[in-house]
């Protein structure tokens, strides 16, 4: 489903800024006040996570997905809910779409710092098989 769905976001994506195209050019201003705390919370909240398991020791294999998966707000989920219960003129259908083109430069950066900062966490432990054992025993319960 993952081509399915990438092209119907960007279907959406394309039919609520044909319908709110002349509001985000008049307003940008709403834009940037819509953006810049989504902004913060994402970073605030991977950050959180992020350094909360460098102290709990945690490997980076599990902490950098963790944080990310923590600091990820949904908008495609956001939009659908807002178009379903408002319409696609609705402010609503805007804040989720601006949420939606936030969130993807943002993740992308924390990606980067995920990344570079590898090295602050302890090397994985364990041989592939003791991996297995342990993610089968943990996922079953």
């Amino acid at each position: 489903f993952g081509n399915i769905t990438t092209i119907g976001l960007l279907l959406t994506l394309i039919i609520i800024f044909s319908f709110q195209g002349d509001v985000i050019l008049n307003n940008p201003l709403h834009i940037v006040l819509i953006a810049i705390p989504l902004i913060i919370q994402t970073f605030l909240i991977f950050f959180i996570a992020y350094l909360a398991g460098k102290a709990i020791k945690l490997p980076h294999e599990i902490a950098a997905p963790a944080s990310m998966i923590g600091a990820s707000n949904f908008f495609e989920l956001a939009v659908a809910v807002a178009i379903s219960l408002f319409g696609t003129q609705s402010p609503a259908a805007l804040a989720t779409i601006v949420g939606v083109l936030t969130e993807v430069p943002v993740m992308l950066i924390l990606v980067k710092i995920a990344n570079n900062t590898r090295h602050w966490f302890p090397a994985e432990r364990g041989t592939e098989n003791e991996k297995q054992y342990i993610f089968d025993n943990v996922s079953n319960q």
